[in-house]
């Protein structure tokens, strides 16, 4: 490709709106630009490289029985409906009516129509397993886009599906998918840990998340020093301490003067935090149409609310499933006889609320609460003898120095990026859409499912924030858009000239598309789109470097410059190109 004919220009200066270094480089680059919030355009570079991970992607998923379809982006309602889950997700989901007034979805993943698939075309067990997956687009209407590619509205994915006759099944399409997932990442030089996560929307018994480390990460994620536990801090476990037993003592209502929260609380009446309740207040708005909950969430004074915690256990106790949270207001807090910044359990009403405690509160004695009174507080209550909780289960999030729930170990916290994920979805679609098959005695049963997703741009950005210096990009030879960068600095006698098309041709015949800059720009220009472009090898055809006795070499991550022979150059390319090859291959080893 002739940079003279390149659809995309290079940006001189940083873009206002880009935030992250990856963010600002694919602009600068001239790989993406942006139409409207959470919405890109991708440019000939970044498609390359884009294919380039797609045909990645669906190498190792072909590698474990892969067969590749391609399902619509555009969805009727009616299988959303069928499933649910048309009710239980928010605004995130865009919805539309088409001409004939029907309700239909921009598809935000794609489990519905897979099963609906499924149970049209699998009929007996000997049609098991399968995997099926495609590349396709999908559309989430996230409020808050951020950092280029990190997080956006429209985006590309790759989607597998595992069906499944029974759970060994399942475990082992997981297990290779999980395996497969690092191979992707690997092959691509990007590297993530694996760790246990949240199922959210998608349902289902088990996930992983396939994280890259970066303080740019939004995700929050626990790991522990001693042993392998992982896991994204929405669901992370810690080892709760043991408090001491002690004898009940009787209520004691003390004046807490402008002390509404627990740090001043616990200096006024100068008590450790340990030794407080918290009151935390949601409205939930619940997907079967029932009125708002209040939500009202207690639990030590010395901890955090996890609030993906709460909404989990609020529907595997049977009390619905939450379609929205959000935190109540101060007038939703004292309609049932609450108050903010001095509220507890104790004597409010409880139509149309969830009093959720957290599960250390049992064993905690005589804890300081609010006494829903401004200004005043309680001494010495207790779950069981002054209130009863609607639940008792673990919502507390954990922080970073907490003690490993396997070992003795201790926590440390770390911020990622998600970029892959992996579900084991069970019966949990083809139960309500009535994918089943015949087994061996004619008897019909339910299909066992898995999901798989790995966001196609996501990657490339995250692979952009692993790789770049001071001066551009540094991208891995396996996705790089072009393997090398021929530069031309054109001679007086034009002897760059015929020789620079001459290497290029020849590389085009070696089956080695090169980006050629055969611009009319000064040499600087040249070298500093090269390096901002970042394409792992440069090759400069000056009259100097031919003086010298050849063309100039020079890897985009190293400094080191080098002549080789004209009549070298194709092979000692390809010798470099099965170098870099090689590194990434050794590095993830």
């Amino acid at each position: 490709m002739r940079m003279t004919c390149l659809f995309s220009t290079t940006l001189r200066e940083d873009p206002t709106e880009a935030e992250i270094s990856s963010h600002k480089l694919l602009l600068r680059a001239g790989f993406i630009r942006q139409l409207g919030a959470g919405i890109f355009s991708y440019l000939p570079l970044a498609r390359r490289a884009m294919t380039k991970i797609e045909n990645i992607m669906r190498e190792e998923i072909n590698a474990i029985g892969g067969q590749e379809l391609t399902m619509p982006v555009v969805h009727p309602a009616d299988v959303w409906q069928e499933t649910g889950r048309w009710s239980q997700i928010g605004d995130e989901m865009a919805r539309f009516k088409d001409r004939t007034q029907h309700d239909m979805v921009l598809a935000m993943t794609h489990e519905e129509v897979v099963t609906d698939l499924a149970r049209r075309e699998i009929q007996s067990y000997r049609q098991l397993p399968q995997l099926i997956y495609h590349v396709q687009t999908k559309f989430r209407d996230d409020p808050r886009p951020r950092a280029g590619l990190i997080r956006v509205r429209e985006f590309t994915m790759l989607d597998s599906y595992s069906l499944d006759r029974d759970w060994e099944g399942l475990d082992q399409q997981y297990q290779a998918h999980y395996q497969a997932y690092f191979r992707i990442f690997n092959r691509c030089g990007l590297p993530v840990r694996a760790v246990g996560s949240d199922t959210g929307m998608m349902g289902g018994k088990e996930a992983h998340e396939y994280m890259y480390l970066t303080p740019v990460g939004e995700d929050t994620l626990m790991f522990c020093e001693t042993c392998d536990y992982a896991a994204n801090r929405q669901v992370a476990d810690f080892h709760k301490p043991d408090p001491p037993d002690e004898p009940l003592l009787p209520l004691e209502k003390v004046a807490t003067p402008e002390v509404s929260t627990i740090k001043d609380l616990a200096a006024f009446l100068d008590v450790p935090a340990s030794r407080t309740a918290k009151a935390v207040f949601f409205t939930a708005e619940m997907s079967d149409e029932q009125s708002p909950l209040l939500i009202f969430a207690v639990l030590r004074g010395d901890m955090a609310l996890n609030e993906t915690k709460l909404v989990n256990v609020v529907g595997t106790a049977g009390k619905g499933s939450i379609k929205n949270l959000r935190p109540a207001t101060d007038d939703e807090i004292m309609a049932v006889g609450a108050m903010p910044g001095y509220a507890s359990p104790i004597g409010i009403q409880r139509k149309n609320v969830l009093v959720v405690a957290d599960d250390l509160l049992p064993s905690c004695k005589n804890l300081v609460a609010g006494a829903n009174q401004t200004g005043y507080h309680l001494r010495n209550t207790n779950l069981g003898r002054d209130y009863e909780p609607d639940i008792v289960a673990d919502i507390a999030l954990s922080e970073d120095g907490n003690v490993c729930p396997r070992c003795e170990g201790t926590l440390s916290a770390r911020r990622g990026v998600e970029v892959g994920n992996i579900f084991k979805l069970g019966t949990r679609y083809t139960e309500a859409l009535g994918a089943t098959f015949l087994d061996e005695d004619g008897k019909a049963q339910p299909i066992i499912m898995g999901s798989y997703g790995i966001g196609v741009g996501r990657l490339l950005a995250c692979v952009a924030e692993e790789y770049h210096d001071e001066h551009g990009l540094i991208w891995p030879v396996t996705i790089a858009p072009y393997p090398v960068h021929l530069v031309l600095l054109p001679s007086k006698d034009g002897s760059s000239e015929q020789a620079a098309e001459q290497l290029y041709q020849a590389l085009h015949e070696e089956g080695i598309e090169p980006l050629f800059d055969d611009r009319d720009e000064r040499a600087g220009v040249k070298f500093n789109d090269a390096d901002l472009i970042g394409l792992p090898l440069r090759v400069t055809v000056s009259a100097r470097a031919l003086q010298n006795g050849g063309f100039e070499f020079k890897r985009r991550d190293q400094e080191e410059r080098w002549i080789v022979p004209q009549d070298q150059a194709v092979q000692a390319i390809k010798e470099i190109m099965k170098t870099l090859h090689q590194e990434i291959t050794a590095r993830f080893e």
